[in-house]
Order: structure tokens, then sequence, then C-alpha cells
């Protein structure tokens, strides 16, 4: 079997284009080299309370956009992260082996406590154990994450190490690959802030099935700098530094490029050129998005035949880890 690639996604909130630019693209190109394994962590999602009825019509829109993001069933793994059992004990396992200081000093445990203060439950503090699970199971190599995920991925291999140290070669030691350009997509609002899956102000992202004419009038109400000059300087203008890192990545044009096309036009112009990229960007993932999710029975034989073959694995390696620690 080729070294594995596993990436994951939240069914919550709505997937937008500093989700792909940050993150899809790193890992479909890392899939090519590897065995890819893609999953929808509906488990993770429930550290925050979720409306039953659309959290289920969240999983299916997760596995409808991979598919549509292009990846193939047959060569990739695709499948529900709770349909696969052995993520929730190999997760308790490795609860077991983790410290609290290490679970408490997470960056993510500590900013989404200040944001949930009425919500902080214990399944908050063990998410990244039960994402080492995720990677562990799988003998996973490579993990392609945004900066945000690196500390996570980071726990994933202490922990493996630790069991491998005191069980015996157990875990592969699992590596964060991060996009050096792109791998911080910011708020159309706050160019200071990650663009995020979920806002009340839905001005801030630009959603993967965003409509054309949505897509267009966010973009052009996003904040800019006081000057009106069309340059890139993260520190004195990140506004518009922020829009032409995007302008790059959806239109393949260097910075460099885009800044000579507008030096002698004003922020109109450009933030249209751009709304004109990002529209003929998403286009050809949200007409086959459209295409894979009008096949309800094709979407459920993708979700089952993914959790066979993850399964397969999955139980491999836990009946290892339960032998090794003397559960059989």
């Amino acid at each position: 079997m080729k070294k594995v690639s596993l990436s994951a996604i939240q069914p919550t909130g709505n997937l937008h284009i500093g989700n792909y630019l940050g993150a899809v693209a790193n890992w479909l190109e890392v899939k090519k080299n590897y065995q890819s394994i893609h999953f929808v962590v509906d488990l993770h999602a429930l550290t925050v309370r979720q409306d039953p009825k659309v959290l289920k019509q969240k999983i299916r829109e997760v596995v409808g956009l991979y598919l549509a993001f292009g990846l193939d069933p047959k060569e990739s793994i695709i499948f529900v992260q709770s349909h696969v059992k052995q993520h929730t004990e190999l997760s308790w396992i490795l609860g077991c082996l983790a410290k609290l200081g290490e679970m408490e000093r997470m960056t993510q445990f500590k900013d989404k406590s200040k944001k949930n203060s009425e919500n902080i439950n214990i399944g908050l503090l063990s998410y990244p154990i039960l994402m080492a699970a995720d990677i562990l199971l799988y003998q996973t190599e490579v993990v392609p994450v945004g900066e945000d995920q690196v500390q996570h991925v980071e726990l994933a291999r202490t922990l493996a190490k630790r069991f491998n140290s005191e069980y015996g070669e157990t875990f592969v030691l699992p590596r964060a690959v991060v996009m050096k350009s792109g791998a911080r997509v910011m708020a159309l609002n706050d160019p200071k802030a990650k663009m995020p899956k979920t806002d009340l102000n839905n001005k801030s992202y630009i959603a993967i099935l965003d409509d054309p004419k949505v897509i267009t009038k966010k973009i052009m109400s996003a904040v800019t700098d006081s000057d009106s000059l069309v340059k890139y300087d993260r520190a004195k203008k990140p506004a518009v530094s922020n829009l032409l890192e995007m302008y790059s990545l959806v239109s393949s044009k260097s910075i460099n490029d885009i800044e000579k096309l507008y030096q002698s036009k004003g922020y109109g112009d450009f933030k249209a050129g751009l709304a004109s990229e990002v529209v003929k960007f998403l286009s050809p993932i949200q007409a086959k998005y459209k295409e894979v999710t009008k096949d309800s029975k094709y979407l459920d034989k993708v979700i089952n035949d993914g959790a066979k073959r993850a399964n397969k694995i999955a139980a491999q390696t836990l009946a290892d880890v339960r032998t090794k620690i003397g559960l059989e």
C-alpha cells in the first residue's frame, strides 16, 4: 500500500474559498503521490450544539463537495467519521496517554473557550485527541492542513511516539504539510482575522457554493485600505494585500502582474476584476457539485463504500493496538 495522505472537513458552517485555497488545493496536490483518505469529521462537530437535520444535510454536502473538488472515490477513500467506530475507541486509548497540560495548551482550545465560555465541554478539550486517532488509525504519513491545525498534527506525532516507546513500534509518525502561499486567507471585512466558516456576518467570507451575484456583492463591499493604490504590502496595506493574494491564487497571475494591471485604476476596478476571477474559478466546482448531488443513491454508495474501505484499515490498526496494550 502507498504511503497515506489524510485530510478532513467538519460539516459546519459554509466551506469557503479560503478553505479551498488554504487546504483543499494543498491536499489535491499532495494526493498525487499518496493513497489519499478524505472524510467528514461529524463527531468533531458535536463540540458545538448542532441542529440534527442541518448536520445530516451538511454531512452529505461535504461529501458532494469532495466529489466536486475532483476526488475519484475509486482512487481516494471518502467516508464519514462516525461510520468507522474505531475512531472513538482509539481516541479513548490515546486520551489515557495524553497529559492535561498538553491539552490545555492547545491554541484552539484556548481560543474557542473564550468564544464559547458558556459551553466549555470536555469534547472541546479532547478534540485534538480524537483528531490524533483520526490520523494514526490509517498509518498516515502526511496531513495537509492550514497553519492553525499544525499544532494538532504535532500532538498526534507526540502521542504516536509515546505509544511506540511504551508498547513497541505501532504508528507511523505523521507530519503536517502547509502551503507557503494562501494558507491563511483573511476575512473580507477584517484582514487581521482568518476567513471564517461560520459568521453571523456572511459578508466576511465567500462560500464555495455562493451564487455569482452574491460573490460579486461581497467582494465589492470588502474593506480596503485608506489610499486607492493597488499595491501589495502586508504590514501597511493588509486589506488590499489579502485581496491581491486571493486574486493571484484564483487567476494564476503573479501579484506583480496584477499590480501592473491596476496601477492606474482604483479599488472599484480591482474588486470587479477579482470578483470576475473568483466566479470563473468556482464555476466548474459548483457545476460538478450540482451534478453529483442530484443522484442521492450515488452519494449513498460513495459514503457506504468509503466506510467499508476505511473500516478495513482502521480495524487492522486497532486490533494491533488492543493486542499490545493487553485488551486482546
